[in-house]
Formats: C-alpha cells, sequence, structure tokens
C-alpha cells in the first residue's frame, strides 16, 4: 500500500508540474502574444494611472485595425523604458498600496514579452541616452518613439496658511523644525531645498521630517509636488486632497532657480493656472513636463508603428473622455 501510494504522490507531481508549464507556455511553445499574432502586450500602469489611462486608450484605438492589445498593468515605475528596451516580460504581482486591486489588476496569464508601451517622454529619453536614473544602464538605443500625447505636470510649492510661510527662506533663517510633504528622494525636491541651503539632514536636525507617507497628507507644513489636473491619479491626488482640506499659501519660486530647474531637468518654463487647485488665485510661474509617450523598439515592424500612429490620430477623440487631461497636437506629436 505505501508503495502504490508513493507512485501516486509520485505521478500527481509530474501531473502538477506539467500543467504548470503549459499555463506557461502554450502546447508546442507556440506563442499566444504579439505584434505578428496582432495580439501585442503593452507595458503601462493602474488603470487611473497617466500610463495606464493612456494605455488603454490606445488598446481602444487600435480594436477597428484588428489588433486585441494586451495590457501589462505593472510594467511601470522606473523600471518601464527597460522593460521595452529588452523585450522583457511583465514582472511579477504587487500590490500597491496606493490603488486597489480593482484599478491595478493582476495582469492576465499567458502574456508573452512586453512589444510596445506608455510611459513618460523624460523616461524615454533619459532610458535612450543612459543618464539620470538610467546612468548605471546602457544606453537603450533601440528605443523608438510612436507619439507624444500631452499631459501637463506642474512643480508646485505651498506652505499651510496658518505656519505664516511665504517664502521657503523663512525656514533656514528661522531654523524651523517644519515637515515637509514631499516624494523626499526626487532631484527636484533636493534642488528646490539645496538653493535655500536646506537638505533632508538640516530639517531632521531642526527636529522637522521629509516624506511622501498617505498619513503626512494630514500632518505637514510644507509641499514640494508636481500635479497634473484635479484627478485621481495617484501621481496627483496629494494636491487634490490637501487644497480641500487646508487653506495654503501658494509660493512663487525664483526664476534663476526656475531656470536651473528647467534646465537640469529637462523641463519647461510655464505658468500654474489660476483655479487649478483650490487656492491659486493668481498664475504662478513654474517648471512643467509635459508628453506621455507611446513607444517601441527598433525592431516593431514599420507597418505596426504607423498602424499605432494612425490610430491616435484618427481616434484622437477618445483623448477627451479620459479622467485624465490628455491633449494631441498636430505639431508635436
Amino acid at each position: 500500500m505505501r508503495k502504490v501510494l508513493l507512485s501516486i504522490a509520485g505521478l500527481l507531481v509530474v501531473l502538477l508540474a506539467g500543467m504548470m508549464v503549459a499555463d506557461a507556455q502554450p502546447a508546442g511553445g507556440a506563442p499566444t502574444t504579439g505584434i505578428k499574432l496582432k495580439r501585442p502586450v503593452l507595458g503601462g500602469a493602474c488603470k487611473i494611472c497617466p500610463w495606464g489611462a493612456l494605455g488603454e486608450i490606445v488598446q481602444a484605438a487600435m480594436k477597428p485595425y484588428g489588433y486585441d492589445v494586451q495590457m501589462c498593468y505593472n510594467c511601470n515605475f522606473a523600471a518601464a523604458p527597460l522593460i521595452v528596451a529588452d523585450a522583457k516580460m511583465p514582472p511579477e504581482y504587487k500590490p500597491d498600496p496606493n490603488v486597489p486591486e480593482i484599478l491595478a489588476p493582476r495582469n492576465v496569464p499567458g502574456l508573452g514579452a512586453v512589444d510596445f508601451g506608455v510611459t513618460s517622454a523624460g523616461s524615454v529619453w533619459s532610458a535612450y541616452r543612459g543618464v539620470g536614473g538610467y546612468a548605471s544602464e546602457k544606453p537603450k538605443t533601440n528605443l523608438r518613439l510612436i507619439a507624444n500625447i500631452q499631459a501637463p505636470s506642474y512643480l508646485i510649492v505651498a506652505a499651510r496658511a496658518e505656519t505664516g510661510i511665504t517664502d521657503l527662506s523663512q525656514i533656514r533663517q528661522k531654523r524651523w523644525p517644519v515637515k515637509i510633504l514631499a516624494r523626499g528622494a526626487g532631484a527636484m525636491d533636493e534642488a528646490v531645498l539645496a538653493y535655500y541651503g536646506l537638505s533632508k539632514k538640516s530639517i531632521e536636525d531642526a527636529g522637522g521630517r521629509i516624506n511622501a507617507e498617505t498619513a503626512s497628507r494630514k500632518d505637514f507644513h510644507v509641499i514640494i509636488y508636481s500635479g497634473g489636473n484635479m484627478a485621481t491619479a495617484p501621481e496627483w491626488v496629494v494636491w487634490s486632497e490637501v487644497s480641500q482640506n487646508f487653506d495654503l499659501n501658494f509660493i512663487q519660486l525664483p526664476d534663476d532657480l526656475l531656470a536651473k530647474l528647467a534646465k537640469d531637468n529637462e523641463q519647461y518654463p510655464g505658468l500654474i493656472p489660476v483655479g487649478l487647485y483650490r487656492g491659486i488665485v493668481r498664475p504662478i510661474r513654474t517648471v512643467v513636463r509635459t508628453g506621455q509617450v507611446i513607444y517601441g523598439r527598433a525592431d516593431m515592424p514599420d507597418d505596426f508603428a504607423y498602424t499605432v500612429a494612425k490610430a491616435m490620430d484618427v481616434h484622437q477623440d477618445l483623448l477627451q473622455w479620459s479622467h485624465l487631461y490628455f491633449s494631441y497636437n498636430i505639431h508635436t506629436v
């Protein structure tokens, strides 16, 4: 009886292993996704994130041309252009603490290598040259741009009105123990603080802190964050929340600092429009980034790249129905 049970157990192990292989790869090793099969895999992000929202627009725009675009909802963060450049498989699913699973769903089983993607223009350009956050990588010169869709994001700085802070120089002059809501490790944040002789260490030495935790949205003195429009994207919801919950002094940064930020971060001079968030009652000079790009690799077929570009041109009306502010500029697309 023991020998029989061991034999059955061994058979079950073999069967389970076979089933796992079958799930990972179809019978005969034939792929089920890819450009040739008109089921390309697009690297994006969550449904309410800019890269995911635009990715689903690409998906809808490609349907009339016979393409069933498969979304990778977690091909995001800094790895996005690397995943596309190196034709990597979609990464393993990891829960996003900022987005419920229904909006950042698990990828459907059986996705093959990522064929093209949506990310920020700056990320693709930096990865292409191997600079900034990609300095440790070989330049990804096989990346190719298909379309550039406008989506503005403004650098915004503000302080809670009751603090009396109207200029960041006050923090160092008075050595205030301020709590700063910021991403905490971004070049922009650090550059703004450095201009005023501040750093994470100096702020902590004075009894303050810098972080980007969700709880900090209710416990801060100063906020340094990029913002888009009044949308639910995780990147921009911070401003929606704090501007509704607190009276803020929106701070004008000096022109020489803005010029340096624009040059060092490949951004553009711009104006934060009146009414973008509650409390913005005058135009504020700042730096802006714009451009969510649809991109692929040098090895993608020309007719595929053409079809994607054509689909976005013919169906650009889909952009206006997103919860995010996307626009199509024929001069820059």
